[in-house]
């Protein structure tokens, strides 16, 4: 009899809601109880191919929520295998949570910038605080995507936003394509975008201020350069395929 691998334990792909032809969400039971903070990720497996991805559920809820994007073959490795996976199969989960991209309790401002699945860890984050307890925090959340059907959490963010403390600022970067016929939101790269927070913040400095970024690579780049001399920053960028 073959050893278990005490790295692992197995999960099982309870639920599959697709977003668009190349996002989707899935809803992983653990085979046993699996350990997180907010904005840490987890390591999905499949056929020998591993893969980190963020965690959008908040540590109190039973399964574990990713939202996916699709990245085709012969760059993407794991999201092809992924893709084609139906409800009640079963995949790999690393036993240990990591990752360093977590609230920053010190600081009162917090500004999340993100593209796509890159909000998954604020919405983990938003899912698990306690506004009423902590009411001097003031949260500003961007999104920026190429098409407004790409948004997978806007429903739920734009809710959270009706509290006084939390700004929830979608961005659309294609205003002009078809598909985002639509929209009436604001407009423009979210790394470009998101500056005009700061108007809104009195005397933000690296002591009261942090700017969180994840997402694609060149934005988190982007943000890290013009900003993080000025404020607190950290950052998580995709990681490969």
């Amino acid at each position: 009899m073959q050893q278990k691998d005490k790295r692992f334990i197995s999960g099982l792909i309870l639920k599959r809601e697709n977003i668009t032809n190349d996002l989707w969400k899935i809803w992983i039971q653990p085979e046993s109880h699996f350990s997180f903070d907010p904005g840490q990720y987890c390591t999905i497996g499949y056929e020998g191919i591993e893969r980190p991805y963020s965690i959008a559920s908040s540590p109190k809820e039973d399964l574990l929520e990713l939202f996916i994007e699709l990245i085709p073959k012969p760059i993407g490795n794991l999201t092809p295998l992924l893709y084609e996976l139906p409800e009640g199969t079963e995949v790999t989960l690393r036993k240990r949570s990591k990752g360093i991209f977590q609230f920053q309790t010190k600081y009162t401002n917090h500004i999340m910038v993100s593209t796509v699945t890159g909000v998954v860890p604020f919405v983990s984050m938003i899912r698990t605080m306690d506004l009423k307890k902590n009411s001097d925090y003031k949260l500003w959340i961007f999104e920026g995507a190429s098409y407004i059907n790409e948004f997978g959490y806007s429903e739920e963010l734009a809710l959270a936003g009706k509290n006084k403390n939390i700004k929830f600022i979608p961005t659309c970067s294609r205003p002009d394509d078809p598909k985002n016929k639509n929209w009436e939101g604001v407009v423009g790269r979210v790394n470009e975008v998101f500056g005009s927070v700061f108007k809104e913040i009195n005397n933000a400095n690296k002591e009261n201020t942090i700017i969180y970024a994840c997402g694609h690579p060149d934005m988190v780049s982007d943000v890290s350069n013009k900003f993080s001399n000025r404020y607190s920053f950290i950052e998580e960028k995709f990681w490969k395929p």
